[in-house]
């Protein structure tokens, strides 16, 4: 789905939360937001998958009927978020009675990083085109986040993920 058909489907789920609701996305959806080409197929956004809130319950429940793929995704039981990651949470908009977030693009770009496909590292590419990373400080978060591989059962290759992403950066 493009940008106009994700804020469109932002409003309607905007329309059945209460006040003052907050969502942050990560993801395909958060990169459409930020102006990526490249169309997502689902809404990402952070939050339990397992124990979902009283509002990611509902947004769950509206997307069923609006016959769209939205899932919780709980980042950080994923990759260690780095420090200062709520900082960088970038606002995107009202969509009536929801806010919409975008999750510190660190974060999305390690957990992209440690997966490792290519769509992945287009994604980074995008993030670093676009001034919302830096190449240099994605580095120092990625070797930071080796020291916690263990916690976060992260993918044994990271390292040589994120060379192959500098190599296509070259």
């Amino acid at each position: 789905m493009g940008k106009e058909r994700l804020e469109e489907i932002l409003r309607t789920l905007g329309e059945q939360v209460p006040p003052a609701s907050r969502l942050f996305l990560l993801g395909g959806s958060a990169l459409t937001l930020l102006g990526s080409p490249r169309p997502s197929l689902d809404i990402d956004f952070f939050g339990d998958d397992i124990q979902p809130s009283e509002l990611h319950r509902i947004i769950l429940d509206q997307a069923k009927s609006l016959k769209i793929q939205v899932e919780a995704v709980p980042l950080d039981k994923f990759v260690p978020i780095p420090n200062g990651s709520d900082e960088r949470s970038i606002y995107i908009g009202q969509f009536s009675n929801l806010e919409i977030y975008i999750v510190d693009p660190y974060s999305i770009a390690l957990s992209k990083v440690d997966r490792g496909l290519f769509t992945d590292f287009d994604d980074i590419v995008f993030l670093i085109k676009n001034d919302y990373i830096t190449l240099e400080n994605l580095e120092i978060i990625v070797k930071q986040s080796v020291s916690q591989a263990r916690k976060f059962d992260l993918h044994p290759d990271i390292l040589a993920h994120f060379e192959e992403l500098k190599s296509r950066l070259s």
